[in-house]
């Protein structure tokens, strides 16, 4: 049994959605999560700039102690997880693969959509997973940078005619019969689920990344021996570079009405 912290961390409040699923999952896990509010979106920038972010990120949580590291970020998993990988010194996963290799089970006709950042859609990631896992499957990408921000101001439903309009643009691809399932390929698009869901329809799958990599970190955990089996509910120490107020705030509308924790801010 181990009692050190699970280290999470994101560019804003969407691995929140991770949070949740890893607490539903193995709930006497203590769980660090890093919200970098002050840097986000992440999806517009370099490579290089990614990677400083990450590493940063990376540090931060190892300095607490952490036993894994879940990149709950669909742009850093898909640009660099593998420098975070050889960084982090324990077991470390992604959002990414999980994700297409929940896709590739559930899709009927072969026709997986990725609705993602703009440099998740330029890095090409779940494409190369997915043709890897399989290779008959047509891979259709889309990025935005329009829906981020939305989320990160807690704007996700259907009622909100600047919701409804940035969904209905950034859907477009997916419609018509395009695909029959659909990867949200950044963790702050699961929040927007029920809008996606009622404009694309029921014959549309949806696949939470932040959720797939929660499951996988969680097999990770069991099979390398490192779970906390102690019967008690774990911690949650919420930690953000950007402001707390509006942190904690947020944090209720992705944690699913648990009760939140109070937020530090961290300089990295």
């Amino acid at each position: 049994m181990d009692l050190r912290p699970v280290g999470i961390f994101d560019s804003g409040m969407g691995g929140l959605t991770a949070v949740r699923e890893l607490r539903r999952l193995l709930p006497a896990e203590d769980i660090i999560y890093l919200g970098d509010t002050a840097r986000v979106p992440y999806g517009g920038r370099s490579v290089a700039e990614l990677e400083d972010i990450a590493l940063s990120d990376v540090r931060f949580l190892l300095s607490s102690g952490v036993k894994a590291i879940l990149v709950a970020c669909g742009t850093v998993s898909s640009n660099c997880m593998g420098l975070v990988m050889g960084a982090a010194g324990v077991p470390a996963s992604g959002v990414v693969v999980p994700a297409a290799r929940e896709a590739v089970n559930c899709t009927r006709s072969g026709r997986i959509g990725v609705l993602a950042t703009l440099a998740t859609a330029r890095s090409g990631a779940f494409e190369r997973e997915i043709a890897a896992m399989a290779p008959d499957a047509s891979v259709l990408s889309s990025g935005t940078a329009e829906l981020v921000p939305l989320v990160e101001a807690g704007r996700t439903s259907l009622d909100d005619d600047g919701v409804r309009a940035a969904l209905t643009g950034c859907l477009v691809p997916f419609t018509g019969g395009a695909v029959d399932t659909l990867i949200l390929g950044c963790t702050h698009y699961p929040l927007l689920g029920a809008a996606i869901a009622e404009l694309l329809g029921p014959e549309v799958r949806l696949i939470d990344a932040g959720a797939a990599g929660a499951r996988e970190t969680a097999c990770l955990l069991r099979e390398g021996g490192l779970d906390c089996r102690a019967r008690r509910i774990g911690g949650l120490s919420l930690c953000t570079t950007g402001a707390p107020g509006p942190f904690e705030s947020l944090a209720a509308l992705f944690l699913g009405g648990e009760r939140v924790p109070r937020a530090r801010h961290v300089e990295l």
